[in-house]
């Protein structure tokens, strides 16, 4: 999601950070900033869109002597993508940069502006340096004021913090979001949020680890744990090969994309779970006023992640949920009435067959809601209101972390609507919300997980099909494995609900059937399982996926056992997506760029 650099020595200082913000462009973002401290003096440039709007401001801009700098590019979780919401954020004598969020905020903004500070912008980020010029007042030296305003914090963070007070100085912090310095033979110090800026500067580099705060001079870096005890920077050699250091080492993006879903549920979840309550402060009080039904509509994968969504809000908020697929809707003269709330979920924010439902809708006079990854998209700037994702830029053309963080807003949007309809005793979304704080850990890849299923991979690579079969909740999911399967590895696959095998599809059971059985131990195992053992008997070839072991199948790959069918949802979500991964690998095919597909479809 959003890229922090910064730099402390003598040469260009606009020039390093402006370049640095540019190797981070791969990950996305609406818009960017640097702050320069040179001769106890600040300069300041923001602008909303792409880097050459920041490069045009900064023309005229010069710095030829010893400078603390730090930049940012933003993708916005708090707040339009304004320049006022653009970092760097400004104190009296202070600028932040900061990467995550900070849960907390709401509070420690109320008690600053009770106090009588003024806030600029909407984001989260602005709470930090007026925390910290708070604490300065009573603190003996800046860096105590720094340490005292980290712990302060709660939430996920990486922040570089300048100030004029300590001019020569750059402060930082990590929890929850990657931060490393660099070093070289000039003895001059840079910081990134990830390897690449840092490639042709550098010649060593040091991963902080989550708790570490402290400060860097031109001769100094100092570091504290989170337990305030003094520890020695570990350097290790820095990677010259950028686009390797942009895959942090994966094979494909799409890889790397699947072990980024932990990070990224955790940062949709972030400020959203409440002990009884689910908190969308993006979301109006009266927005469900008025609302018998909801109506989803989607294309490709967001189609499936708003399948899934019919069960839970039928299930958990108890309203009517009907989906569409956007490229039928348009053309269906669909009947639509004002006590529906019309809901889009797309990736960009641009489909093109998506995006003229969401047009309908509004003609219409209904209430519009999107899901989406990318603030300031044409469907959020449409639409009544917007959820984010957060799960940052997706560089895979087959989606995975967009999926995951698509379901993970639709399970806490229904407990949402749940507790406005009173349609769940509040215990009852208590122990969702646990349910949903786990979540992170159950998308986790384990490596012993991942190294099955690449030995089992080569078992899959011919035939004449797959059926990806679940019930439920599970047969969006059965959609969606097969689905990644089609996109990558150009293999025929199907997905269906299990017990429709009977109604037609079982007459292509044999050997050269592959069947992908999801069998969650907690919703309807003995109804999926008798219908897999039909399969069986027919011959196919068999691969269950579920916590419980089961007999009739060729491979088992067994998930973690679970609390409920949601985690199991997402365990086996991970299992599918690698399966797929695998299997596209051992065949020779580019998997981040599956022929003739696009990432963004903005065609009808």
């Amino acid at each position: 999601m959003c890229g922090i650099v910064g730099y402390l020595g003598n040469k260009n200082t606009k020039e390093i950070l402006l370049e640095g913000l540019k190797e981070l462009e791969y990950r996305g973002y609406d818009s960017a900033g640097i702050a320069v401290l040179q001769d106890n003096d600040f300069e300041s440039f923001k602008a909303v869109g792409k880097l050459i709007n920041l490069e045009e401001k900064t023309k005229d801009f010069i710095t030829d002597k010893f400078a603390v700098g730090i930049g940012h590019t933003r993708w916005a979780t708090h707040g339009k993508p304004t320049e006022l919401n653009a970092h760097p954020h400004l104190g009296n004598s202070s600028y932040v940069v900061h990467n995550g969020i900070i849960e907390n905020y709401a509070k420690l903004k109320k008690e600053l502006m009770d106090e009588g500070v003024v806030f600029l912008s909407q984001t989260d980020t602005e709470v930090i340096v007026h925390q910290f010029e708070k604490n300065l007042k009573s603190a003996a030296n800046p860096f105590e004021a720094f340490g005292k305003t980290v712990k302060e914090l709660e939430g996920a963070f990486a922040i570089l913090l300048v100030t004029k007070e300590e001019e020569k100085t750059i402060f930082f912090a990590k929890q929850g979001s990657p931060m490393l310095v660099g070093i070289n033979a000039e003895n001059e110090k840079y910081f990134a949020s990830s390897d690449t800026p840092l490639i042709g500067h550098c010649s060593d580099v040091n991963y902080f680890e989550d708790g570490d705060y402290g400060y860097v001079t031109a001769d100094e870096i100092f570091i504290l744990d989170k337990m305030d005890n003094q520890k020695q920077p570990h350097f290790s050699k820095l990677t010259q090969n950028k686009l390797s250091a942009q895959k942090d080492g994966y094979r494909f993006f799409m890889e790397k994309e699947i072990y980024e879903q932990t990070t990224v549920i955790a940062d949709t979840l972030m400020g959203r779970l409440g002990v009884e309550e689910i908190l969308f402060d993006e979301l109006e009080n009266g927005l469900f006023d008025g609302i018998n039904e909801i109506k989803l509509c989607a294309c490709g994968t967001s189609y499936h992640s708003a399948l899934s969504a019919t069960y839970l809000f039928e299930r958990y908020s108890k309203i009517k949920t009907s989906v569409e697929v956007a490229s039928e809707f348009r053309y269906r003269e669909p009947i639509m009435s004002k006590d529906t709330l019309f809901v889009v979920i797309s990736q960009s924010g641009e489909t093109a067959d998506t995006l003229e439902t969401l047009k309908m809708a509004k003609n219409a006079g209904l209430k519009t809601l999107v899901i989406c990854n990318v603030d300031n998209s044409s469907m959020v700037r449409l639409a009544d209101a917007s959820i984010l994702t957060r799960a940052g830029i997706e560089k895979g053309v087959a989606s995975t972390k967009a999926f995951a963080t698509q379901v993970t807003v639709f399970w806490m949007l229904s407990l949402y609507i749940a507790k406005l309809r009173g349609s769940l005793e509040a215990g009852e979304i208590a122990r969702q919300i646990t349910l949903l704080r786990e979540i992170p850990v159950c998308v986790k890849v384990a490596d012993s997980m991942h190294e099955k299923i690449k030995r089992l991979s080569k078992r899959y690579l011919h035939g004449h099909g797959f059926f990806f079969i679940g019930r439920d909740i599970f047969y969006p999911l059965a959609l969606e494995g097969a689905l990644k399967l089609k996109e990558i590895s150009y293999l025929h696959a199907e997905g269906y609900p299990s017990g429709e095998m009977k109604h037609g599809p079982i007459a292509l059971a044999d050997p050269e059937l592959f069947t992908i059985a999801l069998l969650p131990q907690h919703l309807l195992y003995e109804k999926a399982k008798s219908n897999v053992e039909e399969l069986s008997a027919r011959d196919s070839t068999i691969c269950a996926i579920s916590p419980l072991e089961f007999d009739k199948a060729d491979d088992f790959i067994q998930i973690s056992t679970c609390q409920d069918y949601m985690q199991e949802f997402f365990e086996m979500m991970v299992v599918i997506q690698l399966l797929a991964l695998e299997i596209s690998i051992r065949l020779g095919n580019d998997v981040d760029m599956p022929r003739n597909l696009a990432k963004s479809v903005t065609v009808e």
